[in-house]
């Protein structure tokens, strides 16, 4: 059987299943699977005081468990991912499942920081598989529009999880220390392994993995980057995401110290932001039967740019610095029409190395959020701009990725969606 999708999306492959055939239960594990990693990241941020005092070291050390999470979040997606395309799916899932099970347990018993810096590494080593891994599952199940509403229905679980990581590492951390929120992450870890073991199949068909192994290694890991409409796409997903994050680590200064909230007061602008997210990846996957991936995907960079624009407006006109709030909330909304639609087409124009596509783009997005992360503080004294003008480079790369995506000549190719 063969449906047409709408004008802006593509797809190639011939054995897709049926655009349904993604049911909520799917996509909430698969949502799990991705939002651990994103959770490990910076839900203990608010304890780095106390781990500091505890361990008998300085904060530079304590920032070090961070930064070394983040290096193999990264390291982990580009070998999880090409290794799923060879072996399938489910058994690096488990592997790295079970090795983030280990590593989350060192990380809560950690006897000084030497260990807890290296446990880190290996807990964003394995955690990357369920994010890696995820994202091609779904790309093996759907394309075109059934691909986009699946990856804004999952950002609903995942998507999230770096925006309210934070907020609740403050309401619970003072109750539980820096322990039991990494405890926190090793009953997430837990629930994520029996997921993996009693909730998850295998997606990758038989033919697929054996045509993948019988290519060269290197082949297949730079297959993906030979597209310009994945290179495109993912240009425009990894720069969207930087803009999100230079707000994330620059929150703390914009909301209390320039617009004198108190922490409540920041918890609520937070978490107001992280439900605007939500909901707009919610009205995403809603508008995926009628539109084009495509065209979402362009409407949300057009409302960033826009918001960001209002922002700088504001900040060099000197408004009141709680007028700020606005363009921030919409600028967070219209990452729901931008990361579940930029994933979908990034995916489906290289359906047959899914996981290795996924791993790039996983690690372009960590990889430039952990850079803008200490561009916004540059410039102290000069209030929100440094973050405004770090989101509107990458605003503005994100444009250029959509361009680059568009001028490709298999971005005007029919667009089809053969299943079986």
């Amino acid at each position: 059987m063969t449906a047409t999708s709408p004008p802006g999306t593509r797809a190639t492959r011939t054995d897709t299943p049926a655009a349904d055939a993604i049911g909520t239960t799917v996509l909430l594990a698969l949502g799990l699977l991705s939002a651990i990693a994103p959770l490990a990241t910076d839900l203990y941020l608010p304890t780095f005081p106390t781990m500091a005092a505890e361990l008998g070291t300085s904060s530079t050390v304590i920032q070090l468990t961070l930064t070394t999470f983040l290096l193999g979040l990264t390291v982990g997606q580009l070998v999880f991912g090409p290794l799923s395309d060879r072996l399938g799916r489910r058994v690096p899932l488990v592997i790295g499942s079970a090795l983030l099970v280990a590593a989350s347990l060192a990380c809560v018993l950690a006897p000084d920081p030497t260990v807890l810096v290296a446990a880190r590494l290996v807990q964003g080593f394995a955690g990357a598989a369920g994010m890696v891994i995820g994202r091609a599952m779904i790309a093996d199940m759907a394309a075109g529009p059934a691909a986009a509403r699946a990856f804004s229905l999952m950002m609903l679980v995942s998507g999230v999880a770096p925006v309210i990581a934070p907020v609740l590492g403050g309401l619970l951390g003072d109750r539980l220390g820096w322990r039991g929120l990494l405890s926190l992450v090793l009953a997430l870890s837990l629930i994520m392994l029996l997921t993996v073991l009693l909730g998850t199949r295998e997606t990758l068909p038989a033919a697929r993995r054996a045509r993948r192994r019988e290519r060269p290694a290197g082949a297949a890991t730079t297959s993906p980057l030979r597209s310009r409409v994945y290179l495109g796409r993912t240009i425009t997903f990894a720069c969207s995401f930087a803009a999100m994050m230079a707000y994330i680590s620059a929150s703390p200064f914009i909301y209390q110290q320039l617009m004198g909230l108190g922490t409540a007061a920041y918890g609520a602008a937070f978490g107001a932001n992280a439900l605007a997210l939500m909901a707009v990846s919610a009205l995403s996957a809603r508008l995926a039967a009628r539109m084009a991936p495509a065209r979402l995907l362009r409407i949300g960079i057009a409302a960033l740019g826009i918001s960001v624009a209002a922002g700088l407006a504001l900040c060099l006109t000197g408004a009141d610095p709680r007028w700020l709030m606005l363009p921030i909330l919409t600028a967070t909304a219209a990452q729901g029409l931008i990361l579940g639609n930029a994933t979908a087409l990034a995916l489906a124009s290289v359906p047959q190395g899914a996981g290795t596509a996924s791993a790039v783009l996983g690690a372009l997005q960590f990889g430039l959020g952990a850079l803008v992360t200490p561009l916004v503080s540059l410039g102290d004294g000069t209030g929100a701009l440094p973050m405004l003008l770090v989101m509107a480079v990458c605003t503005l790369a994100a444009a250029a990725g959509g361009l680059i995506a568009r001028t490709a000549p298999d971005e005007a190719a029919p667009p089809t969606v053969r299943t079986a």
